[in-house]
């Protein structure tokens, strides 16, 4: 009788439950060249990464068509009216002049600067799709841009919002000055790379927002996707041991997640999830290869501690690896691996202090008292008096936005509801059998220890949101999908192996397999323009008119 230890029949590598000691510490066998057992064995493997290669060929290019095309689609046609409309208001702009005596060299310089002003306010669209990412935007703008910089506040937004299509509702308010409500360190690096082009080219976003904007998606979100994809590949060459059930991972890594949904907006759960791989693959190294150089210690550091900075509840992970890795190696983890979490750290609260004057994120000023609550508030923009969207939320509360009162609605609409983990993205019900079957399996006590954490950080992140006041219970607003947890996609990608490897063995469970994966593809692949918008269960939810 087959179970999840067994060896179906098109195993790729030698025959056995779990790899033994000396195969999992050989450094060829992590990176899916395999020991040989058979003549097959090394075209076998080869075969498994052009098929991996394919994927992520296909991947990439759907990602870099849809870079290419975002933008504002929802504001094509009222633009293209307002366009439409500059020479007839130039032509009576003309006719004015004419009867004032105004004509020759100065009514032509008049009439140029009319209509610069008027093409730039007709132009609606920006490949920068919600308040959410124009937010981190404008911060990258205020940061770089010269005559976007407030004196004394270097973070500060006040003159970007100003700018028209350049308002965001993710904003809070203190010392009198604008802010981005979303921590500073990743519009630092952002501008970072933003500072030369505008240096050496002259342009800016506020001028280019798609030639500027679309180079830096591709630059932080779909390179970055690329070294995930990668560093995924070498993992399940490692720990799968069935070709169907490597390749079955692979096609859900490539197209079954919502990173990929993200890919065309700056966010900050897509980091987090790649920063997250890359820190579990140079654990992998040390825990199953027994690696003792400090590089990998620094690399398992660095990006747990950037995955944490990202997403609040990451913060499990750097303390999950750091356990870990005390236990497994403690002079290194000392010397490398905790320096290097530190040195995150220190950019994370000096990025906030420089910003605020404060360690304390922009989020932990929320539903406090007096000067303590930066989210309700009054600005000004383009002299109309404007009250803050939490001032105003508040009147005016409706949707997901009132927050869901009823803590047990909440947690099934977020596990199997119109959010849900699992009925929007059914293939990670693979990912929790797999976290079972490794826990529960005889043989590599590392795996089980691998899994088990895993499943607690999973159960941790999930407890913490479910665990929020009715204001913060609202899915995460208008998007595709519960995205505060998006970046636990490597972590399930991987423990879904033992799952796939054991339904491998025959046709019928291989059909279902591929039926979860095409429900997960639907729902990633259903917000074509924009991920800021409903998932498709929401939406037809409200068709049928079961919610709100």
């Amino acid at each position: 009788m087959n179970d999840f230890t067994s060896n179906p029949h098109n195993v790729a590598r030698p025959p056995s439950a779990v790899p033994d000691e000396k195969s999992l510490s050989a450094p060829d066998n992590f990176h899916g060249r395999g020991r040989p057992c058979h003549k097959n064995s090394d075209s076998a493997s080869a075969f498994r990464w052009s098929v991996y290669f394919l994927l992520i060929c296909i991947s990439v290019g759907a990602m870099l068509g849809r870079i290419l095309a975002v933008d504002s689609v929802d504001r094509a046609g009222l633009e293209k009216y307002r366009l439409a409309k500059v020479e007839g208001t130039l032509e009576k702009k003309r006719a004015a002049l004419e009867e004032k005596g105004v004509s020759g060299e100065k009514l032509e310089r008049e009439l140029d600067r009319t209509e610069a002003k008027l093409r730039r306010s007709a132009v609606l669209r920006r490949p920068f799709l919600s308040a959410n990412d124009r937010s981190r935007w404008c911060t990258v703008r205020a940061l770089v841009e010269e005559d976007m910089r407030t004196p004394g506040a270097p973070y500060a937004i006040d003159k970007v919002i100003q700018e028209p299509n350049w308002d965001t509702i993710d904003m809070v308010k203190h010392d009198g000055r604008l802010y981005s409500s979303k921590p500073p360190l990743l519009p630092t690096l952002m501008a970072a790379v933003y500072w030369p082009v505008h240096r050496l080219t002259g342009a800016n976003l506020g001028d280019h927002p798609h030639e500027i904007g679309r180079f830096m998606l591709v630059l932080f979100n779909v390179v970055p996707l690329v070294i995930y994809f990668l560093l995924l590949a070498r993992l399940v060459e490692r720990f799968g041991t069935t070709d169907w059930g490597r390749m079955f991972v692979m096609a859900a890594c490539c197209f079954g997640t919502f990173l990929t949904t993200f890919a065309v907006v700056i966010n900050n759960h897509l980091p987090a999830a790649v920063c997250a791989l890359a820190a579990v693959y140079a654990t992998a190294r040390i825990w199953f290869d027994d690696e003792r150089r400090l590089r990998y210690f620094v690399v398992a550091g660095l990006f747990a501690a950037l995955a944490a900075a990202n997403e609040l509840p990451a913060m499990s992970l750097p303390a999950a690896l750091g356990v870990a890795l005390l236990f497994k190696a403690p002079r290194p983890t000392l010397l490398a691996f905790v320096p290097a979490v530190l040195l995150v750290a220190a950019g994370f609260f000096g990025t906030n202090w420089i910003a605020h004057g404060t360690l304390k994120p922009p989020y932990a000023h929320r539903g406090g008292e007096g000067e303590d609550n930066w989210y309700e508030y009054t600005y000004e923009r383009n002299g109309r008096t404007i009250e803050s969207y939490w001032m105003s939320h508040w009147k005016n509360t409706k949707g997901l936005d009132k927050g869901e009162e009823s803590q047990t609605v909440y947690a099934l609409n977020v596990l199997v509801g119109h959010h849900g983990i699992f009925s929007l993205t059914p293939v990670w019900l693979l990912s929790f059998a797999g976290m079972g079957a490794w826990m529960l399996r005889r043989g590599d006590p590392r795996l089980r220890w691998g899994a088990a954490g895993v499943a607690a950080i999973s159960l941790a992140c999930l407890a913490f949101y479910l665990g929020q006041p009715v204001t913060n219970r609202n899915y995460g607003g208008v998007t595709c999908g519960l995205r505060w947890m998006f970046w636990l996609a490597p972590l399930w990608l991987l423990v879904m192996l033992p799952a796939v490897d054991f339904l491998a063995s025959r046709r019928w469970t291989r059909g279902l397999s591929l039926a979860l994966l095409a429900f997960s593809v639907l729902s990633v692949s259903y917000p074509t323009w924009n991920p800021w918008t409903h998932p498709w269960l929401m939406d037809f939810s409200q068709y049928m008119g079961w919610g709100q």
